[in-house]
């Protein structure tokens, strides 16, 4: 394990986009199998299917596709990001490296700005590689992206300021994909739901609210 950490933080040294690139395509795979097995136990429990009526098999291109992610989107646009954030915080607001502003800037714009556009994206990703139309994107977008967002806020500014904090920005995006091996079985989960009640009231309760800024016009 310990030649493998220092074969990676070698090929970090020489190769970084390349290694962020690999690394993070390969742990975005291994995370769509897991939901793909989490969400087949769930869903055998729930329908009480016996263990000979259907076997468990990987949905080789929904991994390939969900790898693809991995390797054409989070793996430059996440390297370019942690990296352009630290200099922005460090250069242009002068922060010191490691205060409570320092971590507290980082947290917010990643909240902010990266984490809602890189659901976007992935659900974007996933509909058109599935062959959905741009209507159907829509729905889908409706129907999962606001439920995402706000279970997600509640988890990933926590997960974000331990790796503010105390980790070297060159593995930070290692960091948030080893976590991402959970965000996929969640993000797995959530597409497994459907029109789930649940996430039906978050789309009420939006149509309420344009409703509402409509009659005020």
């Amino acid at each position: 394990m310990l030649n493998a950490w220092k074969w990676y933080q070698r090929c970090m040294s020489l190769h970084p986009v390349k290694t962020q690139v690999v690394s993070s395509g390969i742990l975005w795979g291994v995370g769509d199998i897991a939901a793909q097995s989490i969400t087949y136990s769930s869903a055998r429990k729930r329908l009480q299917i016996s263990d000979g009526d259907k076997d468990f098999k990987i949905d080789w291109k929904r991994t390939a596709v969900t790898s693809m992610f991995g390797f054409g989107f989070v793996g430059p646009v996440g390297h370019l990001w942690y990296e352009g954030l630290d200099r922005f915080i460090r250069q242009r607001l002068l922060l010191q490296q490691g205060s409570v502003r320092f971590v507290a800037s980082k947290v917010a714009m990643d909240s902010l700005i990266f984490g809602p556009f890189e659901l976007f994206v992935f659900f974007s990703h996933m509909g058109l590689s599935t062959g959905k139309t741009v209507d159907q994107l829509k729905e889908d977008l409706k129907r999962d992206f606001l439920p995402a967002l706000v279970v997600e806020s509640g988890a990933w500014p926590f997960v974000q300021v331990v790796n503010f904090r105390y980790v070297p920005v060159r593995y930070q995006l290692l960091y948030v994909n080893l976590f991402c091996l959970l965000d996929s079985v969640f993000l797995s989960w959530l597409e497994q739901q459907k029109d789930a009640s649940w996430k039906q009231w978050f789309s009420s309760s939006t149509s309420s609210k344009e409703q509402g800024h409509g009659e005020a016009r």
